[in-house]
């Protein structure tokens, strides 16, 4: 496998000046991949020359992604101070951070995260790979108080040492208005569902202007994702008209042009796949024949508020539907 040069892949700047690789590898292997596939393609692809890596403890693989991310080090691929990993506390650890900060550690191997996000604004839980109408009976709305004492755990990590940047996900305008002002420390990023059907042009605009780095995940529509988070009005990203028009005019598969899309944009997109081929193509092709401007236009123009990850299954009794945990946003 030819290796492909650091000095092409673009760059991406956090509050600070540091900068970032402007693509990464997803590791939500979905009920579809186990942790040794996933944790393979981690290795393949770190091989190749992908240096952003997004884990999250309740993706149930990071000793997997530990161990070859050992064997890495060992055989001196990288080293790892070359790579930039993420992980994410789940919802119910909210109320013990650090303990589950250290877990992850333990499991990746490592004694600092580069970057650590509140995977979801609440503690609700679900056990994984429930179904889409599963409930639990301790779900409750947004709650800031608890948030900002979740949040304080994570600026002590910083304090700590145990992570270098902290960060949110799957949050809306209307909490990060509020919580904002009361931080220490800032988010460095916001993990966000991000793919041309579902563009959330007023948070991600939002979170620029605020220094605040979008990270995006399904950044092609999640073709992968649980049978929980589909729906029959779900918009599939790679049949859209100005992706398939560009996909043609570029010689490329439609999934291409939506990562083109997103590192144009400007957020960092973190595509999932355990084929060789595909990661590989996820990672060269915003290095080479960029979109035109009236290609980005005409994708802008696509957008369908089409959210796949619902969130559904942390809802609380007596919530309207899904959108009560967006705030109405959508």
């Amino acid at each position: 496998m030819e290796k492909i040069n650091q000095e092409r892949i673009p760059r991406r700047s956090l509050f600070g000046g540091e900068q970032i690789p402007a693509v990464g590898l997803g590791t939500f292997g979905s009920d579809k991949y186990n942790a040794e596939q996933v944790s393979e393609a981690v290795y393949g692809a770190i091989q190749y020359g992908y240096r952003l890596i997004d884990c999250a403890s309740v993706y149930q693989n990071e000793d997997k992604i530990g161990a070859v991310l050992k064997r890495l080090f060992d055989e001196g691929e990288v080293k790892r101070e070359e790579l930039f990993i993420t992980s994410k506390v789940w919802n119910d650890d909210h109320r013990r951070v650090e303990q589950a900060c250290k877990k992850s550690l333990r499991d990746l191997g490592l004694t600092c995260l580069d970057l650590y996000f509140v995977h979801w604004p609440f503690p609700n839980y679900h056990a994984p790979g429930c179904d889409g109408d599963s409930r639990n009976p301790d779900s409750r709305p947004f709650c800031l108080d608890e948030f900002m004492d979740t949040w304080r755990q994570c600026e002590a990590l910083v304090d700590a040492g145990l992570v270098r940047y902290i960060g949110m996900s799957n949050m809306t305008v209307h909490k990060l208005r509020q919580i904002l002002p009361l931080c220490r420390i800032r988010p460095a990023a916001l993990e966000m569902e991000l793919h041309p059907s579902f563009q959330q042009p007023a948070l991600f605009d939002y979170a620029v202007g605020q220094g605040i780095l979008p990270i995006g995940y399904c950044p092609i529509g999640s073709p992968s994702r649980p049978e929980r988070d589909r729906t029959a009005q779900d918009v599939a990203d790679i049949e859209l008209p100005a992706i398939r028009a560009a996909a043609r005019a570029h010689g490329v598969h439609p999934a291409v042009i939506c990562l083109k899309w997103a590192v144009q944009r400007g957020q960092v997109p973190i595509p999932f796949s355990v084929k060789q081929s595909q990661y590989i193509s996820n990672l060269k092709c915003v290095t080479e024949d960029p979109l035109t401007a009236e290609e980005m236009e005409a994708i802008r123009r696509e957008d369908k508020n089409c959210r796949l990850i619902k969130g559904q299954v942390f809802l609380w009794e007596g919530a309207g539907g899904w959108e009560d945990l967006w705030d109405g946003e959508e």
